[in-house]
């Protein structure tokens, strides 16, 4: 295997199996010294494209990193410069990066072999600002410390001369001069200082430098300030009332802020912390910990732990060299004091843990895109789950930011442009940004141009106010598998998606998967089980793209053989339609009940119709035909016409008459229930014509008799009825025999013929009792109920409805209930059954409860 050895403090160095190895050009130089600083990890295409074009270049990140990478493997080779998902990984040791092996050991204490590693500026030659900032910086800094706590005050006169202005390290150089008893010494160095910064920025030493020179002419200690590191209280912060709330009544513990990207987790803190500042006199600590940061790693708990103890005021040489002894004295420090701590921008519980305190009187508050149940479970936090504004919510943040009077001038387009934000605070401001920098436009404009541009329209210039790049950053965060799974929900149209129809997409089990999606909040879980997503995180899974051709396939093959186990269970005497069977890794849910079967369709509605639109006719059909009798039964009238129309086009594009003449039938009968009977004879007609069997042949008359009773022409009724049954009698189908001559029975005693219709309709129960058909075994009891009542036997009619009625209920057939409730209602003046009926009333379809509201009065 090739051995490569790299060296950052100072100059390049590459050494190859032994051999040194110049790198050429500018940006390959800079690309290796970013993969050799994240040394065996995954390094995003963002960052490298930062550091080596800078942060707003506006490159091509994916081209021109390819591009340079390509370049790079042919100098080190391909087993050295590796593709890891998103970004690319240097395939070394930590040990074999000069950088990484001065902080390693200098956290072991080890600073005689950490400083001998210094050869002067890190990355120098290197051409690339992001470094110095980022890297170089910290790298700096940890240097000073450690030539500090190495007492080495020579070393700190050289620097000090060589960064004449550099004000933290001359406060460094007295503190180490005043510790040696050198104060005399320190008093002109300081001097030293004040004439240059005087001479040649025109401005006096600094507060803290002024602090120390006064402490050295005193003789005393320097005063310590009460460190006050909030960053500022965000002046357009509106609503969150409840979780203010929550915070306020939080009992002691840290307490975790968790949030999906852009849902507004660090401005709640940083309010909050503001508004209880005075509870917490000693001071204010916090600090990013970069968990998510697109161009730079997450923030070691070391540093984090450094930066503390400096605000804390502790000399740098007084600083132990390992974390767990950095994070004693820190929480001893605290201890004894009201300190608040918020710890903004965490990546898991590894990384706070070190910097909670342990005083009773202290507070951390975390914000966190993921859940940190390790916090909960090890240090007893408390969780305020933050998510997303409601509508009124949102359009009060928006008006906020857009000023009163632009807001009231418009509040329809405001209601618009927050309902295009999905309730995501970052795309509200966003938003209201783009409208505030154009003060002339109409908000309705903005509202359009949002609806072109998708995501697009959510970008304010730079990568913490573009939506894309914020969800970008949870997204790569995430394992392979779990992302991957995050692009396939994206192919499912619901507004929710349960456990089933998710493994199907994936064609496994993705418990563990959708389970680390919901602890990095890319999705909500809102009720056991079933998992969702904003709109804005659905488009940016859409960008990603599925990767799977037949993940859509599975999905279908999950609802089609799902729904037609639910409209058996609802049904199973209805039409025989044959179904393929599905691909492999397809979950069908497992229903053993009516309940069971009502229940899968009422929370999958949305789905099964919103899938009607997929490019895959056979599927359409299929799905359509499924929710026939649920949707009927359930009062969905409306929804029942659309779904068969996209069954007769699927059906037409099938080039299939007998797919045609189904769904004919079937929307036939949709608009029958709707009072649209001239549409009605239309389809059932076309479907009689290309029925290609006598069975089909039954079921299209049956439909027919069904809709001329709608209508109120009994005597076509009666005619399509005897057809039905001759045709089913002469297939031998003896439960479309026994429907069809119930049907026969009541349009008979409906005409007149009584005791014909009775003998019928008894014989027709029998029929549909011996099949174990409850639904016809229902109406025909309510149709006998009719004919009772007809003969005045009001006793045997009451008793006929009050069994259909038990029957309609355990069918869950809300109209069959409400309208035999209601003729009930009408026969024995049963107020219990009329207040039923009324009730099922307000909950039907417009269409069907105009159909009961005349036997109500």
């Amino acid at each position: 295997m090739t051995q490569v050895e790299i060296g950052l403090l100072g100059p390049l160095r590459v050494v190859v199996d032994g051999q040194a190895l110049a790198v050429p050009g500018e940006r390959l130089p800079v690309l290796l010294a970013v993969l050799a600083l994240s040394a065996g990890q995954m390094v995003p295409a963002e960052r490298i494209a930062a550091a080596v074009w800078g942060v707003d270049s506006g490159v091509d990140a994916r081209t021109n990193v390819q591009s340079n990478v390509r370049r790079l493997r042919r100098l080190l080779g391909d087993s050295v410069v590796q593709t890891h998902g998103a970004g690319y990984a240097l395939a070394v040791s930590p040990d074999a990066v000069d950088a990484l092996r001065f902080a390693a050991l200098l956290d072991g204490g080890r600073l005689a072999e950490a400083l001998a590693l210094w050869r002067g500026d890190p990355f120098d030659g290197l051409r690339s600002d992001w470094l110095d900032q980022t890297y170089g910086v910290r790298l700096w800094e940890r240097y000073l410390d450690a030539v500090e706590r190495s007492g080495d005050v020579t070393a700190l006169v050289e620097l000090a001369d060589r960064y004449p202005l550099r004000e933290s390290l001359w406060a460094r150089l007295l503190e180490a001069l005043r510790s040696e008893g050198r104060d005399a010494e320190a008093l002109a160095r300081y001097e030293q200082l004040r004439r240059r910064l005087a001479d040649e920025l025109g401005v006096d030493p600094s507060a803290e430098l002024r602090n120390l020179h006064a402490s050295l002419l005193s003789g005393e200690p320097a005063t310590q300030a009460v460190p006050r590191q909030l960053p500022a209280d965000p002046a357009s912060f509106s609503g969150r009332e409840t979780e203010l709330a929550a915070l306020d009544a939080l009992p002691a513990g840290p307490v975790v802020i968790s949030g999906t990207a852009g849902v507004g987790k660090t401005t709640l803190a940083v309010h909050w912390a503001h508004r209880v500042a005075e509870r917490f006199p000693d001071g204010q600590l916090y600090v990013d910990l970069r968990g998510f940061d697109p161009s730079e790693p997450p923030l070691a708990p070391s540093e984090a732990l450094r930066g503390f103890l400096e605000a804390l005021r502790v000399p740098r040489r007084q600083v132990p060299a390992s974390p767990s002894a950095q994070a004693a004295l820190y929480r001893s420090l605290v201890a004894n004091t009201r300190t608040l701590v918020v710890l903004d921008n965490a990546r898991d519980a590894g990384q706070v843990a070190p910097l909670l305190p342990g005083a009773p009187g202290c507070l951390a508050v975390v914000t966190c895109r993921n859940q940190l149940p390790g916090l909960v479970t090890g240090a007893d936090a408390h969780v305020v789950a933050l998510d997303l504004l409601d509508a009124e919510g949102a359009q009060r943040l928006l008006a906020t930011r857009l000023g009163a009077v632009r807001a009231e001038a418009s509040p329809g387009d405001v209601a618009e442009l927050a309902k295009r934000c999905a309730g995501l605070p970052l795309a509200l401001a966003i938003v209201a940004a783009r409208a505030v920098l154009r003060p002339g436009y109409e908000l309705a404009a903005l509202g359009a141009e949002l609806s072109e541009a998708g995501l697009d329209g959510f970008d304010a210039g730079d990568a913490t106010s573009n939506a894309r790049a914020v969800f970008s950053w949870s997204y790569r965060s995430l394992s392979e598998s779990a992302a991957r799974v995050f692009r396939l929900l994206a192919l499912h149209p619901g507004p929710d998606v349960g456990l089933d129809a998710a493994a199907s997409l994936a064609g496994k089990d993705v418990r563990r998967e959708l389970a680390e999606l919901a602890r990095a909040h890319l999705v909500m879980e809102p009720t056991p089980g079933r998992y969702a997503f904003h709109d804005l995180l659905r488009a940016y899974a859409r960008e990603l793209g599925a990767g799977d051709e037949t993940a859509l396939t599975r999905l279908l093959d999950h609802y089609v053989h799902t729904a037609r186990a639910a409209d058996r269970l609802l049904f199973s005497h209805g039409e025989t339609i044959p179904v393929d069977e599905p691909a492999a890794g397809v979950v069908v849910s497992a229903l053993e009940s009516q309940d069971d079967a009502l229940a899968w369709f009422e929370t999958e509605r949305s789905a099964l119709l919103a899938l009607l639109r997929v490019d895959e006719p056979a599927y359409v059909c299929q799905l359509a035909w499924a929710t026939h009798v649920y949707l009927h039964r359930q009062g969905h009238w409306h929804d029942r016409v659309p779904a068969q129309h996209a069954a007769v086009d699927a059906a037409g594009r099938l080039g299939s008459e007998a797919a045609e003449s189904r769904s004919r039938r079937f929307l036939g009968f949709a608009y029958a229930d709707l009072g649209r009977f001239a549409d009605a004879h239309v389809h059932l007609d076309r479907a009689l014509a290309l029925a290609p069997t006598p069975v089909d042949r039954a079921w299209t008359e049956h439909y027919r008799d069904l809709t001329f009773g709608v209508q109120g022409n009994e005597v076509a009724a009666l005619e399509a009825a005897r057809s039905a049954l001759e045709l089913f009698r002469a297939a031998g189908d003896v439960a479309g025999e026994a429907m069809a001559l119930s049907d026969v029975a009541w349009y008979s005693g409906r005409l007149g013929a009584h005791e014909a219709a009775l003998a019928d309709g008894k014989r027709a129960l029998e029929l549909h009792r011996q099949v174990g058909n409850r639904a016809y075994e229902a109406h025909t009891l309510s149709c006998l109920a009719e004919m009772y009542a007809r003969n005045d036997d009001v006793a045997a009619a009451e008793s006929a409805y009050r069994e259909a009625v038990l029957v309609f209920v355990q069918l869950g057939d809300r109209y069959g209930e409400a309208s035999t409730c209601a003729h009930l209602a009408a026969l024995v003046d049963d107020a219990v059954a009329r207040r039923r009926a009324e009730a099922i009333l307000r909950e039907l379809d417009p269409s069907a409860a105009a159909q009961l509201k005349s036997l109500l009065g």
